[in-house]
């Protein structure tokens, strides 16, 4: 651990040394709230607002003319250029489209080919629900029983992933891998290169879900080289609510037929030639479906082009330090009330959020939301708290350990119901 000192001059030094504070002022923060759930939803800046206003403008200023006058019939294909750094992959690798459920969609129906001898997907045991979801009614399209395909692998003490566990279970009737990233609970980074290569020496296909660290993390999808991938964009992309999400595939199967065919899909040069027969981009844009969300999209690059800005090493530079700093005041401060960090502590194997643990988190984190603290409960008992590098301050994660340690001394949570709410 760093050498953090628990004063509130101190954190107010580290804003001073904090290259990255001026971002903050670019976004809307909530009033008296200390924002802490930019891993569920980053919060609007003032950047995405100008540029959504614009797509407006652009709209009513040129009606149908938006596609080829503003230069909105290749949104997509800017977008995933702006996106590739963040994944280290080519530019023709990436595309903005759909969300991430149904590019999981895309992905499976593309790779997933059962046969006789190989039919199976593996997945674990923690990931998101929504993962599970696609591949259990993909198999099921395909004439399986999830019971039949779909392969899990449990988790040894309910909170990690352990790669060792998931190569083991890669037999010879596995052709598929879905993993994510990072989990959502408790903040691990998988070694997804360790994964990736595994699988293909076996001759399986992987794909990984990046909602939980895109943004926050840099990926090298050139080392990895995973087969396909998707994200969210309205976490540390701060994209929206809702907005597009991302989806990358390797070029080494831009050949492959997309498993869910649109006429956006198609090749720019020919699409409007509205021929029946597909004529399939081969690259990342041949996997797009439907037109796609231009409103949406907007608020997307101007994120984008914040992050290129403020770099994205110097943000997970500030992340892995503001998380540590974090934990720093949670040992010191909040153990003795029975809080504990429910995330890894190597650097490499966190990403942006910190696993706050307590056996009364429903009703701490209530307390909290009404004491000026916007936190995040995953059950059972996890409280996620995501200082966010571009807007978050050193001084905001020291007064919310503070409001945190006044909620335990005043017994404050004792009066709300252990009971979450319909959205956690």
């Amino acid at each position: 651990m760093k050498n953090f000192e628990l004063t509130r001059e101190f954190a107010q030094k580290k804003d001073q040394e904090d290259s990255l504070a001026p971002f903050a002022d670019r976004f809307y923060k909530l009033k008296d709230t200390i924002y802490m759930d930019g891993n569920s939803l980053g919060l609007c800046s003032k950047d995405a607002e100008a540029r959504i206003l614009q797509a407006v403008e652009d709209w009513k200023r040129d009606g149908i003319g938006v596609w080829e006058k503003d230069g909105y019939f290749t949104y997509a294909e800017t977008l995933g250029e702006l996106c590739a750094p963040l994944v280290n992959a080519d530019p023709d690798e990436v595309t903005i489209m759909m969300s991430t459920t149904m590019n999981v969609h895309a992905g499976i129906s593309t790779f997933y080919h059962p046969t006789k001898d190989r039919y199976k997907i593996l997945v674990d045991d923690l990931n998101f629900p929504t993962d599970r979801y696609a591949v259990d009614s993909q198999v099921r399209i395909h004439g399986y029983t999830v019971e039949e395909a779909v392969k899990i692998v449990e988790s040894r003490d309910g909170e990690y992933i352990y790669e060792d566990d998931i190569i083991e279970a890669m037999t010879d009737d596995v052709c598929m891998v879905i993993l994510p990233s990072a989990l959502y609970r408790s903040a691990q980074l998988i070694d997804m290169k360790k994964i990736a290569d595994a699988a293909h020496e076996r001759g399986i296909y992987v794909g990984f879900d990046l909602c939980h660290s895109i943004g926050v993390v840099p990926h090298d999808f050139k080392a990895i080289q995973p087969d396909f991938a998707v994200w969210c964009t309205y976490k540390y992309l701060n994209g929206g609510p809702g907005s597009i999400a991302g989806f990358y595939i390797n070029k080494k199967h831009f050949e492959k037929n997309p498993g869910m065919q649109g006429w956006f899909g198609n090749k720019k040069e020919t699409q409007f030639n509205l021929d029946p027969n597909y004529d399939h981009a081969e690259n990342a844009g041949g996997w797009q479906t439907g037109t796609y969300p231009i409103l949406s999209m907007a608020g997307l690059e101007a994120s984008l082009k914040m992050i290129k800005e403020a770099g994205l090493e110097n943000l997970r530079k500030k992340s892995v330090d503001i998380t540590e700093y974090m934990m720093y005041l949670i040992d010191t401060k909040l153990s003795k009330y029975g809080f504990s960090c429910g995330n890894p502590r190597e650097a490499e194997r966190r990403t942006g959020h910190v696993a706050l643990v307590h056996d009364d988190a429903i009703r701490i984190n209530a307390a909290m939301k009404d004491s000026g603290i916007l936190p995040d409960f995953r059950f059972p008992n996890v409280i996620r708290l995501a200082p966010i590098p571009l807007y978050t301050s050193y001084e905001e994660v020291y007064d919310m350990v503070e409001i945190i340690e006044s909620i335990m001394i005043d017994k404050k949570y004792e009066n709300y119901e252990n009971k979450r709410g319909t959205v956690a």
